[in-house]
C-alpha cells in the first residue's frame, strides 16, 4: 500500500508539453516511501482510494504543487548590512563606506569572527523563512571567507542547518567571489590558492557539489574564472556562474564553454552568449532582488533567453547586501512584473527550472512517480496567484520527502 494519497486535488504537475502549469483539474498524489507513487486524474486510480494508501486526505479542491526550490543563495552569513543601507539612503557612496570598512568586507569579517554554530543560528532564521512559503530544496553558497578555513566552516555550516531543517541543499563554493584591500595586492597568489589547495580540500572533504565565480570588472577576469573553472571540473565539481551582471564580460558564453549548470544574473548577456547557453542546456538563472535592490534599469535580455529555448530558473539570491531576500514568492511576483514572465514561466522558474539549475531534474521540480515526494499544497483558486499576491499568501501544508508538515 501507498502511504498517503491525496484525492480532490487539483495538481500543478509543472511538466513540460502538458496543458498550462501541467494542470490536472481532478487529481490525486500517492505517496510511498518517500516517493511519487501515483500523480495524475482521479480517474486513473488503480483503485479505490481506501485500498490504496495507509492514509487518504481530501485535498478540497486545493492546487498542489511541487516543492519549490531556491536555487541561487548565499544564505549563510553572521551579522547584516542595514546600516549600512541607511547611510546609502541618507547620501553615503558605496565607496564612502567601503573605505570606512563596510561593503563585503564587513561581512567577511563578520563570518570569520563567528562559529560553525553562530554561523547555523544567525542563518537558520532565514531558512525558515523560505521553507515557511514552501521551500523544499536549497542551494546555499559560501563566499564570505576569503580564506580557506572560513569557506570550510560556511560549507560545513550551510550543511548542518539543512540537515537539521530537514530539507535538501546543495552547497556552492564560491571560490572567487571578492578580494579584501590585503589580497588584492597579491592577487595572482589569490587565484592560485583558489584554483589549488581550497578547491583540493573542498573537494576532497565533499563540501560542494558545485563551484561558483564573480566574473565581472570589479571582480574577476574572464581568464581567472576559466583557470578555476578548469580545476574545478578536473576535479569532478559541476560549474555555476555569476553572469554579466553589470557588464558583458562574455560570462554566459564562458558559463556555456564549461558546461555549466547555470550562469546567473544575465542582465548585460550578449546575444551569442545565450546562444552558446542553449546549446550546452545551461539554465539562465535570474535573480529579480538583486535588479530591485540595486536599482537597476537594463533588463536581461527575456526575448533572446526565450527565441533560443533556454530554461528560465528565478531564485532569491538571499544576501546581507544586493539582495536581502527571504521571500520566493516575492521573487516570482518580481519575475512578472519587473521582468515581464508568465505566472507559468516564473512557478516553472521556481520548480521544474530551478532543479535543472541545480542538477536534479531527474528528483524534484516536477510531480512525476519516482521522483521525491516534495509538494506544496496552497490554498488558491489559480495557479497564477502564487505570482499575482504580493505578500502574505502562505501554503497550508509542505510535503518534505513524503511527510505531511502543516503550516498553519
Amino acid at each position: 500500500m501507498w502511504d498517503q494519497l491525496w484525492i480532490n486535488a487539483r495538481l500543478a504537475t509543472m511538466r513540460e508539453g502538458a496543458e498550462p502549469f501541467g494542470a490536472i483539474d481532478d487529481g490525486a498524489l500517492g505517496v510511498k516511501d518517500g516517493r511519487i507513487a501515483f500523480a495524475g486524474p482521479r480517474r486513473d486510480l488503480p483503485g479505490d482510494p481506501k485500498t490504496l494508501a495507509r492514509q487518504v486526505h481530501d485535498a478540497n479542491r486545493r492546487w498542489i504543487t511541487p516543492g519549490l526550490i531556491d536555487c541561487h543563495t548565499h544564505l549563510v552569513f553572521a551579522g547584516n548590512r542595514a546600516d549600512e543601507f541607511d547611510k546609502r539612503l541618507n547620501g553615503a557612496t558605496y565607496e564612502e563606506i567601503a573605505k570606512q570598512g563596510g561593503g563585503i568586507i564587513s561581512t567577511v569579517r563578520a563570518t570569520r569572527a563567528s562559529s560553525q554554530d553562530d554561523l547555523v543560528a544567525q542563518s537558520r532564521p532565514r531558512l525558515e523563512a523560505l521553507m515557511a512559503e514552501g521551500v523544499t530544496t536549497i542551494e546555499i553558497k559560501s563566499g564570505y571567507g576569503l580564506d580557506l578555513d572560513t569557506e570550510r566552516k560556511m560549507l560545513r555550516a550551510a550543511k548542518d542547518l539543512a540537515a537539521k531543517a530537514g530539507l535538501r541543499a546543495q552547497t556552492t563554493f564560491l571560490g572567487l567571489h571578492a578580494l579584501t584591500p590585503e589580497q588584492a595586492k597579491h592577487r595572482e597568489e589569490f587565484v592560485e590558492h583558489a584554483c589549488t589547495s581550497s578547491l583540493e580540500a573542498v573537494a576532497s572533504e565533499g563540501l560542494a557539489d558545485a563551484v561558483d565565480a564573480f566574473c565581472e570588472h570589479i571582480a574577476f577576469t574572464p581568464v581567472e574564472t576559466e583557470r578555476f573553472f578548469a580545476a574545478a571540473k578536473s576535479m569532478g565539481l559541476k560549474i555555476k556562474l555569476h553572469a554579466d551582471q553589470l557588464s558583458d564580460s562574455n560570462g554566459a558564453a564562458l558559463a556555456a564553454k564549461y558546461g555549466a549548470l547555470s550562469a546567473d544574473h544575465l542582465e548585460h548577456a550578449s546575444e551569442t552568449g545565450i546562444a552558446a547557453m542553449a546549446k550546452a542546456g545551461t539554465v539562465a538563472v535570474l535573480l529579480p532582488g538583486a535588479f530591485y535592490a540595486l536599482r537597476e534599469t537594463k533588463l536581461p535580455p527575456i526575448d533572446a533567453l526565450r527565441r533560443h529555448g533556454v530554461s528560465i530558473a528565478i531564485a532569491t539570491d538571499c544576501n546581507p547586501g544586493t539582495s536581502p531576500v527571504l521571500s520566493l514568492l516575492l521573487m516570482l511576483s518580481m519575475g512578472t512584473t519587473l521582468f515581464r514572465l508568465t505566472p507559468e514561466e516564473a512557478l516553472a522558474g521556481a520548480t521544474r527550472n530551478a532543479a535543472r539549475a541545480l542538477g536534479l531534474a531527474a528528483e524534484v521540480g516536477t510531480l512525476e512517480v519516482g521522483k521525491a515526494a516534495d509538494a506544496v499544497i496552497w490554498p488558491i483558486d489559480h495557479p497564477a496567484e502564487l505570482s499575482y499576491w504580493i505578500g502574505g499568501l502562505k501554503p497550508d501544508a509542505v510535503i518534505r520527502g513524503g511527510k505531511l508538515h502543516q503550516t498553519s
